[in-house]
């Protein structure tokens, strides 16, 4: 029987050598064996991922093999999420959140799979995209009125855009009508403190632990 650690190792290595059939035979394969689907993803697609993000910060690898590597990881994804939103059933929504990926940064997956798993766990969540300009942020907030707009930044370049969210959304006058959440890669809870962001999710799983946590 294949365990979780296997399926796991298995899905980074596809989502690092771009094979999009791969991956998505692998999680078709844990899905028959009944495996932890989120522990999957975060360990497994999500860990393969970052590592591709990690060796383009290096620049061992580059753009083309970042937008492979997402490919490959979407295509994984697509397979999981039906079973994913299964798992979640009908739930009363706890809220809305807004969330999109960082103005400069064209990676969506891992926005993407937060994106997923927040409306699993119940949440309106309205999804801003890729490469969003600041202003749409803050458009967002005063069109839907949401309890958390989250930024998404895979590279250190983009990251430090997550702090101009803050500051336009002080200059709006609606910074203390919405908490604000940061991630990505290079994000850390001490970026976060540093920029007045209300809460780090360092991946998925602790981006819905924070958000629930939120909504209570």
């Amino acid at each position: 029987m294949v365990t979780q650690d296997e399926i796991n190792a298995r899905a980074k290595a596809a989502v690092m050598d771009f094979d999009d059939e791969l991956v998505e035979e692998i999680c078709e394969e844990a899905l028959e064996a009944k495996i932890d689907i989120v522990s999957l993803i975060q360990d497994g697609l999500t860990a393969g991922m970052n590592e591709v993000g990690d060796q383009f910060e290096q620049g061992t690898l580059f753009l083309p093999h970042v937008i492979a590597a997402s490919e490959a990881m979407s295509a994984g994804v697509a397979v999981l999420t039906p079973a994913l939103e299964a798992e979640g059933g009908s739930v009363k929504s706890k809220g809305t959140i807004v969330i999109g990926t960082i103005e400069g940064d064209i990676h969506s997956i891992g926005k993407d799979i937060v994106l997923t798993m927040l409306k699993i766990a119940g949440f309106k969540v309205v999804d801003l995209g890729r490469d969003v300009a600041i202003a749409t942020y803050v458009d967002a907030v005063k069109e839907h009125k949401p309890l958390i707009v989250g930024s998404s930044a895979l590279m250190t370049t983009t990251m430090v855009l997550q702090m101009q969210i803050e500051e336009q959304l002080k200059e709006a006058g609606i910074r203390d009508t919405v908490l604000t959440m940061v991630g990505g890669a290079p994000v850390t809870q001490d970026w976060a403190d540093k920029i007045g962001s209300d809460i780090y999710a360092e991946n998925a799983t602790d981006a819905v632990v924070k958000c629930n946590a939120a909504a209570e």
